[in-house]
């Protein structure tokens, strides 16, 4: 099965509440508790994301977190790149000449399309549409807490 670590899922939880929030700076904590994720994997999360230019960390009293670009010029395929490197089903997909067989090999091509689609759906999907969903609630409307 193919899919995304939990920290990448996390992350971009983590970035549509940057994103209903846009321009306003956000603690460590108000971002756990608006997201229901443990404030430690917060931390783990919100450090890639700076590192990439999704996010900047603000300093002083009332410091935090914020978005760096619009929502809109912000997309999945950015938040994924972000946590996790270049997008690639194979590795023969981001680096030729790494495989033993590829010169013998004749389902590169076809990895290579289908890294394509993938690359440009998740490119397809701004933040800005990511954070128009609601969050799953409980039946007791308490947000759900996730953890890494």
């Amino acid at each position: 099965m193919l899919r995304v670590t939990k920290l990448t899922d996390y992350a971009t939880v983590l970035m549509t509440v940057l994103a209903r929030e846009a321009g306003t700076v956000l603690s460590a904590s108000e971002l756990a508790a608006r997201a229901g994720l443990e404030l430690s994997t917060v931390a783990k999360v919100l450090k890639p994301l700076a590192q990439s230019g999704l996010a900047e960390s603000v300093r002083g009293a009332n410091g935090g977190y914020r978005l760096v670009r619009d929502p809109q010029s912000i997309t999945l395929a950015d938040i994924v790149e972000a946590m996790e490197g270049p997008l690639a089903m194979t590795e023969c997909s981001i680096h030729e000449g790494q495989c033993g067989i590829e010169t013998s090999c004749g389902v590169r091509v076809n990895w290579l399309r289908v890294n394509d689609v993938i690359a440009d759906a998740l490119r397809g999907v701004s933040l800005a549409s990511m954070a128009q969903s609601t969050p799953p609630r409980t039946a007791r409307g308490i947000p759900v807490r996730l953890t890494a």
